[in-house]
């Protein structure tokens, strides 16, 4: 799949407009971390859930010493994610640039046909 000059320019377009913002993921992640909304937003919704269901696991059975540990846990994951979304967001911004290029490439050959 080759792209013209002119249709990369429509890709990155479109690209900026919807990559994810860098920003946003980590105020989602300082405020709202423990509940997964940062991943979320990044569209990792079994691990956002995963998060979630940690937070509400270990805030439950705080009382009984599990609950430090899954908390404790999901603190752990917590400060391995701080590293790990500017990765997430170029595999997110990699990827909607593949699926924005095959849109443009089927529009432009479904012009010609």
């Amino acid at each position: 799949m080759s792209l013209s000059t002119e249709q990369m320019v429509l890709v990155e377009q479109r690209l900026s407009n919807e990559k994810k913002s860098i920003g946003m993921v980590y105020l989602l992640w300082l405020f709202l971390g423990v509940l997964g909304i940062h991943r979320f937003y990044l569209g990792k919704t079994r691990s956002a859930v995963g998060m979630l269901v940690l937070t509400i696991l270990g805030g439950f059975t705080l009382m009984v010493s599990i609950g430090a540990f899954l908390l404790i846990g999901l603190g752990i994951w917590l400060l391995v994610d701080a590293f790990l979304i500017p990765g997430m967001i170029k595999a997110d911004s990699q990827a909607k640039r593949a699926m924005i290029a095959n849109e443009v490439n089927i529009m432009a050959n479904s012009k010609f046909t």
